[in-house]
C-alpha cells in the first residue's frame, strides 16, 4: 500500500516514501494505510513543513513507537542546493539537484520586494514548450519533477535563512509558478504543491499569494479551475495569432480565442471577483509598438485582467533586444489611458543570471532541442 504514493523517481531512490511532497490528503491516506489515524498526518505535516524537521526523532509531540516506524520505512528528503547566488540588488538564486538519475539540476529564485518575498519555482527540468524569447525553452527537456522536488524549493528558500519560526515574519509571502518548465504540463504534482502550499498546517498562504503562470494548456486551465483557486497569469506576449505562433507556438494548438474563453471560465469558477495577469514580455521592434498595444487593449476589452510588462531579459544568440525605456513608457502609456492596471516589472537579478526568461539548468536534454539551437546559430 505504501507504493501508492510513490512516484517513479521516489521509488528510484529505494524504499523509503518520502513524505516531503504528499498533499494534506495524500498524507493522511498514507497514515492510515500503516495504521495509524489521521491526526498524526497533520502533527507530521506541522513538523515537516512549519517547523523544518527532517528528522523524525525531533517530532516530540508524536510517539516513540510511531517515530520509529517512521525512520524505518520513510524520508523527509529534499532536493539537494548545489549552489547559491546573492545578487547585488538581494534577489537570491539556487541550484537544486534533483532526484533523478543524470544529476540535472534547476533554477528557483527569491525576489525580496519590502516585506513581501516572491518566490519563483520551477516545474520541470528544462521545458516540454519552446518559445523562442526564453532561455529556458532552449535548454530542451528532461522531465517533470515531483511534488517533493517543487515543493521542496520552497522548504529549502524559507530553511536557507536559518531555523524556522512559525511566530516570525514570513520568509516567503507569494510562491509564482513562473520558473523552469510549463506547470500545467506537469498537472498533478504542481496541484499536490500548490495545495501544500496554502494549507493551513503547512504553508497557509492566501490563494491570491499562489499564482500558477501558463503559456496557454487549454484543456489544463478547464481542469484546473476544477481542483484549485490559486490565481492565473497567462503569457500571452503578442496581440495576435501570427505573432504569438512564432513568440509561443503552443498558440498553433490553442490559439488565443480559445485561451480567453479558458480564462473567462477560470474566472467564473472562482468564489470571489478576481482577475488574470496578462504576462507580456517586450522584445524591441518585434511587439513594442504603439499600434501592437492598442490591439492588445482591443483584445483584453473583455477579460478582467491587469497586464504587467516584462522588458526582454537578453541572453546569448537569442536574436532578440531589450526595449528602450521611453519605449516601454510609451506601450504602457496606451494601456493605462484606457483603463487598465498596467505594472512594469523591474529586472531584478540580472547579474546572476535571475531576472526572467533567463533561467537554465544543467541537465540532460532527451528532446535535444538544445543541440539543434545551437546547430542552428553556427550555420
Amino acid at each position: 500500500m505504501i507504493d501508492t504514493v510513490k512516484t517513479e523517481n521516489e521509488k528510484n531512490q529505494g524504499d523509503k516514501v518520502n513524505l516531503l511532497g504528499l498533499s494534506p490528503q495524500k498524507l493522511i491516506e498514507f497514515f492510515d494505510s500503516i495504521g495509524e489515524k489521521k491526526f498524526r498526518a497533520t502533527q507530521v505535516l506541522k513538523w515537516i513543513h512549519q517547523k523544518g524537521a527532517d528528522n523524525f526523532e525531533d517530532m516530540t509531540d508524536v510517539s516513540k513507537a510511531l517515530r520509529t516506524k517512521l525512520t524505518q520505512i520513510c524520508e523527509i528528503r529534499a532536493p539537494e542546493v548545489v549552489s547559491q547566488n546573492i545578487s547585488s540588488d538581494g534577489t537570491r538564486k539556487w541550484v537544486i539537484r534533483t532526484d533523478g538519475n543524470n544529476n540535472d539540476c534547476v533554477e528557483t529564485v527569491l525576489i525580496p520586494d519590502g516585506d513581501r518575498a516572491t518566490l519563483c519555482v520551477s516545474s520541470q527540468v528544462g521545458c516540454t514548450l519552446d518559445c523562442s524569447f526564453c532561455s529556458t525553452g532552449k535548454q530542451g527537456f528532461n522531465r517533470n519533477l515531483t511534488p517533493a522536488e517543487i515543493i521542496g524549493q520552497v522548504w529549502l528558500a524559507i530553511k536557507s535563512f536559518g531555523p524556522f519560526d512559525p511566530n516570525g515574519p514570513r520568509r516567503v509571502t507569494n510562491v509564482v509558478m513562473m520558473g523552469m518548465g510549463e506547470p500545467l504540463m506537469n498537472f498533478e504534482p504542481v496541484v499536490d504543491a500548490m495545495t501544500l502550499m496554502m494549507d493551513d498546517n503547512a504553508y497557509g498562504m492566501s490563494k491570491r499569494r499562489v499564482t500558477l503562470s501558463t503559456s496557454g494548456v487549454v484543456p489544463k486551465i478547464y481542469e484546473l479551475a476544477t481542483r484549485t483557486d490559486v490565481s492565473l497569469a497567462i503569457s500571452l506576449h503578442a496581440p495576435d495569432n501570427a505573432l504569438r505562433d512564432v513568440l509561443v507556438p503552443i498558440n498553433k494548438k490553442y490559439p488565443i480565442a480559445e485561451l480567453l474563453d479558458a480564462c473567462q471560465h477560470y474566472l467564473s469558477s472562482l468564489p470571489d471577483k478576481r482577475h488574470i495577469t496578462i504576462e507580456y514580455t517586450l522584445i524591441a521592434g518585434v511587439n513594442d509598438s504603439e499600434d501592437q498595444a492598442r490591439d492588445l487593449v482591443t483584445l483584453l476589452s473583455d477579460l478582467e485582467c491587469k497586464v504587467n510588462l516584462i522588458p526582454f531579459n537578453p541572453f546569448p544568440n537569442s536574436g532578440y533586444d531589450k526595449p528602450s525605456n521611453n519605449q516601454v513608457r510609451r506601450f504602457q502609456k496606451v494601456l493605462a489611458d484606457k483603463g487598465y492596471t498596467v505594472t512594469v516589472r523591474t529586472t531584478r537579478g540580472d547579474d546572476i543570471d535571475a531576472a526572467c526568461g533567463q533561467l537554465v539548468g544543467d541537465f540532460h536534454d532527451r528532446t535535444r532541442r538544445s543541440q539543434k539551437y545551437i546547430d542552428v546559430k553556427t550555420l
